[in-house]
């Protein structure tokens, strides 16, 4: 079904516009979502005109290859607008400009506000769209906000009530892009639509559960920016907490937009607050210095423009984090996260405990000098491939009875990844919808600010500079002994990394 719509995109000259909301919102258009009564304003500091705007959307469109008169139908849809945020006649003229197009394009009063902005400005833009009257149609009235949400919980509760002095929290939605990815969204049907697993999901078979977020990238031209977040702020927060939410909620009544976010809410509720001492022993931290990726050499991140020459800033966590309810007691959930990594990926691994006993460790059919058994691993590729795969223990051709993990594997073609709605993309239509599962609610970004706030305030505390680890690595060395003391190791290691130590086989 066609939506009848008025987006206007603060901050529509920036990165983030050009390279997700231009493109999916074409994608949106071509497969038919979006029809002919929808319109988008576009507003920054910029002076430019709507030729030069429909020049910028062309070019950001130009990867789908689109024929001149669909990319030219597409651009008349849009418009822009100089505007100074902070001056209330810039607001008096978007309305103008709102009102005409909801009469032109028979929009109904729908509006979707979307802040591509700093969240400095968050309280300021939605004070005027509500004193300046942009809210007053008989329309829908919802607005976009892209993280970060506050700086910490005190900053995010602060800002939330300004915003809610305007929106209600069902006319709020906080954008993950990670929650539109196909294969976050794929955890739920993992789970819930496969007895074999749901009925094994919990802490009498699972020993560990660990999600990987590496990136090979520094921090390039956001050195001013992540210099004052860090991987904890940047990555823990937001993306890795509320990856941990879908792995270890309950299943939900029903597979609505408020049972699933109640499911959510309780399990980072049920994440263990760690005083002092056991953040310390619990979470690692690091930053990157100079190194190499294959032919490639990189500077320390002390050395990128825009950051302190004495940074304490970590570009690189890991930690454990633990459930305290009955579903998951005394499982760990190993995280990590960091710059300048072997390979990009994110990955999720389940490793399984083992049988209670190793029947062919004294096998009398042949030779077998296993003590132990590998042990079974779901893993859920989320980037840059797609799929699952399950390692099984099967037994190795020959005499006696050794075995040899094999793995059950599904990955998506290319041309289905290609072919997949972006995360922004799906998170749109979602909006569009009114369908906010996929959006984070308040509830569970003060709950993770609270989890995170607790780790920040002991390293802020205790002034250390993070150890460093050399760029091309995975991470420092205490990452390692973090599970190297439980008697445990990171399932994922690229080859990379068992090369530059001269183990690989």
């Amino acid at each position: 079904m066609k939506k009848t719509v008025l987006f206007t995109i603060f901050g529509g000259t920036g990165d983030l516009a050009r390279r997700k909301l231009y493109p999916s919102l074409f994608r949106l258009y071509q497969k038919g979502n979006l029809g002919e009564d929808f319109a988008v304003i576009g507003t920054a500091r910029r002076p430019w005109s709507d030729e030069t705007y429909h020049e910028v959307i062309k070019s950001s469109i130009a990867s789908f290859q689109p024929s001149n008169k669909e990319a030219e139908d597409f651009a008349s849809h849009f418009y822009y607008q100089s505007h100074n945020v902070k001056d209330t006649q810039h607001y008096d003229a978007l309305k103008k400009l709102s009102d005409e197009l909801d009469e032109k394009y028979s929009i109904q009063g729908n509006r979707i506000f979307y802040l591509a902005m700093s969240p400095n400005f968050f309280g300021t833009i939605v004070s005027h769209l509500k004193s300046q009257g942009l809210l007053n149609t008989n329309g829908y009235h919802r607005v976009i906000i892209e993280k970060p949400f506050g700086n910490d919980y005190q900053s995010a509760a602060d800002l939330n009530d300004e915003i809610n002095q305007v929106f209600t929290e069902e006319e709020i939605y906080r954008i993950d892009h990670y929650l539109g990815k196909e294969m976050i969204q794929n955890i739920s049907a993992i789970r819930f639509a496969n007895l074999i697993f749901e009925s094994i999901w919990n802490n009498r078979y699972i020993d560990n559960i660990q999600i990987s977020l590496a990136e090979d990238v520094g921090v390039e031209e956001r050195g001013g920016y992540y210099d004052k977040s860090g991987a904890l702020k940047d990555m823990v927060q937001n993306h890795i907490l509320q990856m941990l939410s879908l792995l270890a909620m309950k299943p939900p009544v029903a597979f609505s937009e408020k049972e699933i976010r109640t499911e959510k809410i309780k399990a980072l509720e049920s994440i263990r607050m760690f005083s002092e001492e056991e953040v310390r022993k619990n979470f690692v931290r690091g930053q990157y210095v100079a190194g190499e990726i294959g032919d490639d050499q990189f500077r320390g991140y002390r050395e990128e423009e825009n950051v302190d020459e004495n940074s304490l800033t970590e570009t690189f966590v890991a930690g454990k984090f633990l459930i305290d309810n009955f579903r998951w007691s005394g499982v760990p959930f190993y995280v990590r996260t960091g710059k300048r990594l072997t390979e990009k990926g994110t990955r999720i691994n389940v490793v399984f405990k083992q049988v209670p006993v190793n029947v062919f460790k004294d096998s009398v059919t042949g030779p077998c000098d296993q003590k132990s058994l590998a042990p079974n691993i779901l893993t859920i590729y989320i980037q840059p491939t797609e799929g699952f795969s399950l390692t099984l223990n099967g037994k190795e051709i020959g005499q006696g009875f050794q075995t040899d993990p094999i793995k059950l594997e599904h990955r998506n073609s290319s041309d289905i990844i290609e072919n997949t709605p972006e995360a922004y993309e799906k998170l749109l239509l979602d909006a569009l919808n009114g369908d906010g599962t996929n959006f984070t609610h308040w509830d569970e970004v003060a709950q993770s600010w609270k989890i995170v706030d607790r780790i920040r305030e002991t390293w802020d505390k205790d002034q250390q500079t993070p150890p460093g680890y050399r760029a091309g690595t995975m991470g420092p060395d205490e990452a390692y002994q973090l599970l190297e003391k439980e008697g445990r190791h990171w399932v994922w290691e690229p080859d990379e990394w068992y090369r530059q130590r001269g183990l690989l086989k």
